[in-house]
């Protein structure tokens, strides 16, 4: 994956925050100008006069209600023009400022029976007033107050009142959000996991391989869908592909064998055994081709098949061949038979592919040993040089050969691993200066 992809529950989870935190922002500023209409306009002056008041009301000497001059209420009627209150107590008590208004100054007496009040709206004054409690050295008082001008921002007082309110709610939240979204998101892309997981499990040549798209989010899908239409289109143009050099080879046949023909009926010499050796090669190359390609497209029904009959039989049918190269030969099985369900034809083209591969590679000299285990494994060992390290991956790619001026055409031990393959095995490679082993196991 590259460094550069993001992880989309990081990005779900910051962009969630981002979009709650601004909702909330819109809602609660919202909700502030909402209140600075219905609200009183004093509703700034309230909580100063309120504020200043706690420290300002006393009782004096003689136990009567005192309002001093503190620095903070001198403030407030600096600022504040046309400040008038009435500050009430329980026992009858009151304490006037200002010049209140005629509508209001029956009031007094009846101001402490107001926990709050917000009087305005009379059709006979446009005055305003406000009535608050305050808790002061005094005890409870009740504070009756408003100006003639001037007009105080409610909004800020407002955002500050509802801290209660969108402060717990964000701190919340905010976790909660980045502790569900990653489940919500792995949940959701469950689907996704498993069919990138089948993804990589498809190989160049599993044909017919398609991702679902029943479990992966309705978003998602069309990337699937897009993704087997091109398995689709690469499995038709293989199959082209295929078809091609199938035929290719079928029709390579006939010209071969032509040619054989007359050639072995030229004069005996030099020239003639050349070109029968060259007809052979090109011969061998176009039968190992049809057979890569007609592996390939594995249309051999399976049957019950016994290893060690193979093996035997393709002992005898290259032995004659191997001994003309040079070598000894040799067949050892610790078990009668070993029976296992896969195609005759193809598993005898792997085993002869493995003595042939010994032949043409073992430096014409030695030992070529093929023997079947107890477990069924199939082995030939050879004598030979040995496959450099860093080729033993590469002598099972098509058309690759160790040494460039080999006679073979390089696809002997890449169908032997697909023969296998497609038997549910594996081929083993064991190789150093004492000669190569390579193991067939299904």
């Amino acid at each position: 994956m590259s460094e550069g992809n993001t992880s989309l529950r990081w990005k779900l989870s910051w962009q969630l925050s981002v979009t709650f935190v601004a909702i909330v922002a819109l809602l609660i500023v919202g909700l502030a100008f909402y209140g600075a209409t219905v609200l009183s306009p004093n509703l700034v002056l309230e909580k100063k006069v309120s504020l200043a008041m706690e420290d300002a009301i006393v009782l004096d000497s003689q136990g009567r209600l005192e309002i001093r001059d503190t620095p903070g209420l001198r403030s407030i009627k600096s600022q504040t023009e046309g400040l008038w209150y009435v500050v009430a107590t329980a026992r009858g008590e009151m304490v006037s400022y200002g010049q209140i208004p005629a509508s209001y100054a029956d009031l007094g007496p009846f101001v402490y029976r107001f926990h709050e009040a917000d009087i305005r709206g009379a059709a006979d004054t446009s005055e305003i007033a406000s009535i608050e409690t305050v808790y002061s050295a005094a005890g409870e008082v009740r504070i009756m107050l408003g100006k003639t001008s001037g007009t105080d921002w409610v909004v800020p007082v407002l955002l500050v009142e509802l801290k209660p309110i969108y402060l717990p709610l964000l701190g919340l939240t905010l976790p909660a959000i980045f502790l569900a979204v990653p489940r919500i998101v792995q949940r959701s892309l469950s689907g996704v996991n498993d069919v990138a997981r089948r993804a990589a499990a498809i190989e160049p040549r599993s044909r017919g391989a398609r991702l679902p798209t029943k479990t992966v989010p309705r978003e998602v899908a069309p990337l699937i869908v897009a993704f087997n239409g091109a398995l689709e289109r690469l499995d038709a143009e293989f199959q082209k592909r295929q078809r091609f050099l199938v035929d290719a080879a079928h029709e390579l046949r006939t010209p071969i064998a032509i040619m054989q023909i007359r050639i072995e009926g030229m004069a005996e010499g030099q020239d003639r055994q050349r070109l029968l050796k060259d007809v052979a090669r090109l011969g061998g190359t176009a039968e190992q081709l049809l057979d890569f390609e007609r592996n390939d497209l594995n249309e051999d029904p399976f049957e019950t098949i016994d290893l060690v009959d193979i093996a035997r039989m393709a002992v005898a049918d290259l032995a004659p061949l191997a001994i003309a190269a040079g070598y000894e030969i040799s067949f050892h099985s610790d078990a009668d038979r070993f029976e296992r369900q896969g195609s005759p034809s193809a598993m005898t083209r792997a085993v002869s592919n493995l003595v042939r591969n010994a032949i043409d590679h073992a430096g014409n000299a030695g030992m070529i040993s093929i023997s079947v285990s107890a477990d069924g494994h199939v082995e030939v060992a050879d004598q030979g040089p040995g496959i450099p390290f860093d080729q033993r991956e590469l002598v099972f790619e098509p058309f690759y050969r160790v040494t460039p001026r080999s006679t073979g055409a390089g696809l002997g031990l890449s169908l032997v691993r697909q023969i296998v393959t497609n038997h549910g095995g594996q081929v083993l490679l064991d190789s150093g200066t004492a000669g190569t082993k390579l193991t067939i196991r299904i």
